[in-house]
């Protein structure tokens, strides 16, 4: 493909990534982020000598192989990087439980465990007839762990992550985004106590400084053109294919940034501008964030189900790398609400969790977790069809209406590149 002039919009990881991706490619990129700093949803800075990764806490892994071989011409694994084992519990009534649950429900009662087992055997039998199939989050749960698991923990647990009803959440969103629980394998786990290896983060890389802004700033370096503080809100189409942005003509766009805002940003695009209105009701949901110091374990995510707290985890980032606690006894960890929380409140429920936590500096995310219903991807969809004709594509979580993490993000890109940039 010969040379192009392309303006990437966002500087988040998918900006980052496909920024590198195309100039790698030959490419003329110039990269705007209206922030004063790189990073977006994984960015992180320090308070008091602390790292606070602002929206919960990122770590990279990844099974695909393209992935993996194209991040690391820009990091250094063996240099930079720990290798960590994954040791994720669940708090339930004041009871620590093996992480993923249904692998360790020998830590229940034995009367729950019982119950519980005897509804996974029905599940077997069940599936045989496949009578009824799932068509929502709801539905695939309970049909996948049971009635009493699914009300114990699946249930309370989501509802506090999505703040919406799951029976709302299509399945269809959410295939190849969740393992797919095999009841045999449920009761082998739990019999034979094998620890869980199957999960993509089961094991994972964290830098030994500065967590995931490490890498933010890694991917940084070799861009030529990249424009911070800059907020784009005039995106021009012209007739001949072109795009006017900041007063600069470029051959075509990748849009990493909130899909909702495109209605009032997009000009010259008056034939699709009700499916671009339409996007404008697509909800999703923000986070509040707390970095606290706690008592020291050997922990690295904690989930918390339970109605009594409205956090919905802990993520043990001092465990990640010591150099993130700064020179302080206790190690550290983000702290994590679902919805905006006021400091007070936050300040208030933190003293009911485990671990003496005390806040060090606190963060609100708008924008954290996108939300899906019925028809969401038919829209997004229409819209991004619509403008890849024109040489606009859309890539990222909020502009895909995907849950991406790093290695997701990273994939899209590499997808994205080959599909329409080479």
């Amino acid at each position: 493909m010969e040379k192009i002039k392309v303006a990437v919009i966002g500087g988040g990881i998918s900006g980052l990534s496909i920024a590198n991706m195309l100039e790698n490619a030959g490419h003329d990129v110039t990269l705007y982020e209206k922030e004063l700093s790189l990073g977006g949803l994984v960015r992180c800075s320090y308070e008091d000598e602390v790292l606070f990764h602002k929206v919960g806490g990122h770590v990279f892994n990844t099974k695909n192989k393209k992935v993996f071989d194209w991040i690391s011409k820009f990091l250094d694994f063996s240099k930079d990087f720990t290798l960590s084992k994954r040791n994720a519990k669940i708090f339930l009534n004041e009871q620590f439980l093996g992480y993923p649950i249904e692998n360790y429900l020998y830590n229940l009662p034995e009367d729950l465990t019982t119950q519980i087992i005897s509804e996974l055997i029905e599940i077997i039998d069940y599936s045989k007839s496949k009578a009824i199939k799932p068509t929502n989050f709801e539905d695939f749960l309970r049909l996948s762990f049971g009635k009493t698991l699914y009300k114990l923990y699946f249930k309370p647990y989501n509802e506090k992550v999505w703040g919406v009803p799951l029976v709302d959440i299509p399945l269809p969103w959410l295939h190849g985004k969740l393992p797919m629980p095999n009841v045999t394998e449920i009761i082998l786990s739990n019999i034979l106590r094998n620890d869980e290896s199957k999960m993509v983060h089961s094991h994972f890389y964290y830098a030994k400084n500065g967590g995931s802004q490490f890498i933010v700033d890694q991917l940084a370096l070799s861009l030529k053109d990249v424009k911070l503080g800059v907020a784009i809100n005039d995106i021009r189409y012209l007739k001949d294919t072109k795009w006017i942005i900041d007063d600069i003509e470029f051959d075509s766009v990748v849009y990493t940034g909130d899909v909702r805002l495109l209605y009032n940003k997009l000009k010259g695009c008056n034939e699709f501008i009700d499916s671009l209105s339409s996007l404008q009701t697509l909800k999703s949901n923000g986070t509040s964030n707390v970095l606290c110091e706690i008592d020291k374990c050997d922990l690295s995510w904690l989930y918390m189900p339970d109605n009594l707290v409205k956090s919905h985890r802990i993520i043990y980032t001092g465990n990640f790398s010591e150099n993130n606690n700064g020179k302080r006894d206790r190690t550290t960890c983000t702290i994590e609400f679902s919805g905006e929380i006021s400091k007070k409140e936050m300040l208030a429920e933190i003293q009911k969790l485990p671990g003496n936590a005390k806040a060090i500096a606190f963060n609100y995310e708008e924008n954290s977790y996108i939300i899906h219903e019925a028809n969401t991807s038919d829209k997004i969809n229409s819209v991004r069809e619509s403008l890849v004709n024109k040489k606009f594509h859309l890539l990222g979580r909020f502009a895909e209406w995907e849950y991406y993490n790093m290695d997701k993000a990273i994939e899209a890109g590499l997808n994205l590149v080959e599909k329409h940039f080479s």
